[in-house]
């Protein structure tokens, strides 16, 4: 507990433990409480500077005993000093509670996860939850991480299941400025159940710039699929606005806590849609103490290519295809030959023979297993050679493994196994099945029909890997072939987020990254907007590889406002019938304004006009128009000489931001233009999902401005 007003500054005498200092009543002084939850926070964050300079004290010259050694312990060592960052802007800690727990709770860092139980004969315990651990001098907790077992209290009691907890106290912050707190007395009978001012004021906050850690926002749901164990996979269905996307960031975050050191050694990683996407959530992990885990788009996952065209839906739907994977099997594997004449190896003065059929043993046994096509013919080389060296074994001699290694890389050896399992460059493959229409027919025989084949070959021959037309569907080819030759790297754990939009063979690249680790796999099937977009979830889990997985899905939302939400929900019927409308725990009458403009040339003036007014406004704005009418939306902001931002650029970040609608999925702004539906919905197949991923973007107030008439789905039922 922290000091009182007029007590020993803990801060300043380290030898002094803040938490035996007792608060004042909050109910009788309330200045007093909250100006001694100050100086803990003073204390806490006292104290996090010196575990700081602690570790950045520590002697690193020769610690490892060589260079290698010396650089991974540097590493580690400056990871961790990266992970201790007293960020002035956000708060040390959110949360307290006071209550009687079974055991003394373990709050350290990197514990496996443990149920923290009530036990009324114990005395009370004091703990602030915080986005990262800090302890005084002695070891003892001045601030628990929210994701140590005792912190699980803060989010999941309640007054009918307190789980030991008798007081639970929300901080309200400003910028780092502690300047309120509120509390719920969870055994009191006597105090009425109400809303929390400061968790509202909390999920409402406008933000500018990258998204934030919903850490101290946390409901139960969404906790208890952050705290799902390591070995699950996960698939999250969640609405518009139900925080599905820091849902699957923050189980990562929870992951390495509970399980560091596996996942350290395995890795763990983050794909999003696109590089928009992921400068959007890249502050999230750093915020939470995380600063190692991997982020990347499934592009830059299968970036064996280089990439410089497009397909057209269909060709990308045919590309994306599972079928693809059967095609690519057949033509890996379709090189191998039979022998047509024995093995001669001459060492010395002495020459070995091994029969044309013991090579065809060999060969089918090397077919008969489940191995990639390049281990089996590395193996190739050593069974020529161990067949060798069973015939100097019978001539008297006696051959050691040297001998061995010296048959199998042979010239004689190497010709041959050239000869019977040719090597295979994944490029050069999908170059030819894509350019050369036998290659491809002989190989999708029965797979594909002849319309099929003729929609996925390039239009013209390419010439070689660095000049084909590459398109980002053929890099999964690739990637998929490069796999049957060669085993892919799994790392411990994958978040995969807008999945709904991944084609098979996508997610079988992503699947291959995690076959001996886990998944969670974050979506709405409703915001499909690919031509490939999965209508449910069992196929894309199968694709992925997860066999056992568990269902989550979440339909309350807390970001986007009640009357938005409706609106777009009047799209669910047309685009995702199978789904329940999303409901909001928000209010916001007068959030939703739909501005017609009669003259279609004052359309995009209009909008930046409406941009200038939503200025004034706190927080962030997005003018989301379809991709096409983009250029045209920019002059008229340049006009205005309004400062934006265009995503899909380099430019600066801005609070004003032009978004197409193709790259509007996974963001949020507090306040959104939303300019010609209809062209939104014209701009290609799946426009109406398109569409509902735009309007579901708002979280404080959504306009929208049309000349033509409103799609008729968003007619009022």
């Amino acid at each position: 507990m922290s000091s009182a007003p007029g007590s020993i500054d803990p801060a300043a005498d380290p030898h002094i433990d803040p938490r035996t200092d007792p608060f004042a009543d909050p109910t009788a002084d309330p200045e007093a409480a909250l100006a001694g939850e100050r100086a803990h926070l003073a204390a806490s964050r006292a104290c996090l500077r010196r575990m700081r300079e602690e570790t950045e004290a520590i002697d690193l010259r020769d610690v490892g005993g060589n260079d290698v050694s010396n650089k991974i312990v540097t590493s580690l060592i400056q990871t961790r000093i990266a992970a201790l960052a007293d960020l002035a802007d956000v708060p040390l800690f959110f949360g307290r509670v006071d209550g009687r727990f079974a055991d003394a709770p373990d709050v350290s860092t990197g514990t496996a996860p443990v149920e923290v139980r009530a036990d009324p004969s114990r005395p009370v315990e004091r703990f602030w939850i915080g986005r990262r651990h800090v302890h005084d001098h002695l070891g003892d907790p001045m601030v628990v991480d929210w994701r140590a077992p005792v912190s699980r209290s803060f989010y999941r009691a309640t007054r009918i299941d307190p789980l030991g907890v008798e007081l639970r106290r929300r901080f309200g912050w400003t910028g780092g400025e502690l300047t309120a707190f509120e509390d719920e007395h969870l055994t009191d009978p006597g105090e009425a159940d109400g809303k929390s001012a400061i968790l509202a004021a909390e999920i409402e906050r406008p933000r500018v710039g990258p998204m934030r850690d919903i850490v101290a926002t946390i409901q139960p749901d969404q906790d208890e699929i952050v705290r799902a164990d390591l070995g699950q996979t996960v698939c999250v269905q969640g609405a518009p606005g139900t925080g599905k996307t820091a849902v699957g960031l923050h189980r990562v975050a929870w992951l390495l806590y509970a399980h560091r050191d596996r996942l350290n050694r395995s890795g763990t990683l983050v794909v999003g849609p696109n590089r928009s996407f992921l400068d959007y959530i890249q502050q999230v992990l750093p915020a939470l103490g995380e600063v190692e885990v991997g982020q990347t788009t499934v592009e830059d996952l299968v970036a064996n290519v280089p990439v410089k065209a497009a397909d057209t839906p269909g060709s990308g739907r045919l590309k994306g295809d599972a079928r693809m994977a059967d095609v690519l099997r057949r033509a890996v594997w379709s090189g191998l030959a039979a022998p047509t004449e024995g093995l001669l190896v001459v060492r010395g003065s002495r020459r070995w023979r091994l029969p044309s059929y013991e090579i065809e043993e060999i060969l089918d046994g090397l077919r008969g297993r489940d191995v990639r096509y390049g281990a089996a013919r590395d193996m190739l080389h050593q069974r020529l050679a161990h067949g060798i060296l069973v015939q100097m074994e019978r001539a008297g001699e006696s051959p050691d493994d040297r001998v061995q290694d010296a048959v199998a890389r042979s010239k004689p050896v190497r010709d041959m196994v050239n000869a019977l399992w040719p090597a295979v460059d994944p490029a050069k493959l999908v170059l030819r099945l894509l350019s050369e229409p036998e290659f491809l027919a002989e190989h999708a025989d029965g797979l594909l029909t002849a319309d099929e084949q003729a929609a996925i070959l390039w239009a013209k021959p390419a010439r070689g890997v660095r000049t084909a037309p590459w398109t980002p569907a053929d890099a999964v080819l690739v990637d998929e072939v490069a796999d049957l030759v060669s085993r892919t790297g799994s790392v411990g754990h994958v978040v995969v987020d807008e999945a709904q939009d991944l084609s098979a063979m996508q997610c079988r690249a992503i699947g291959r990254r995690c076959t001996t680790g886990s998944a969670t796999v974050l979506g709405d099937i409703a915001q499909g907007t690919t031509p490939w977009a999965a209508t449910d979830w069992s196929e894309t889990l199968r694709h992925l590889g997860r066999a056992d997985v568990r269902y989550e899905e979440l339909t309350q939302g807390f970001r986007v406002p009640r009357e938005i939400l409706e609106f777009a929900s009047r799209l669910l019927p047309h685009i995702a019938p199978g789904l329940a409308p999303a409901s909001s725990v928000r209010e916001a009458p007068g959030s939703l304004d739909l501005r017609a403009v009669d003259d279609p040339q004052a359309v995009d003036n209009t909008a930046a006009t409406e941009a200038a007014r939503l200025l004034t406004h706190e927080g962030s704005i997005g003018l989301i128009a379809a991709d096409a009418q983009i250029p045209a939306l920019a002059a008229a902001l340049r006009e205005a000489a309004l400062d934006f931002r265009q995503l899909g650029t380099e430019a600066d970040e801005t609070r004003l931001n032009l978004v197409p609608a193709s790259l509007a999925k996974g963001l949020e702004f507090d306040h959104i233009a939303v300019v010609e539906p209809a062209a939104i919905v014209e701009a290609e197949p799946q426009g109406l999902r398109r569409l509902y991923v735009v309007l579901t973007r708002a979280v404080s107030g959504l306009t929208i401005i049309h000349n033509r008439p409103l799609p008729d789905e968003l007619s009022a039922a």
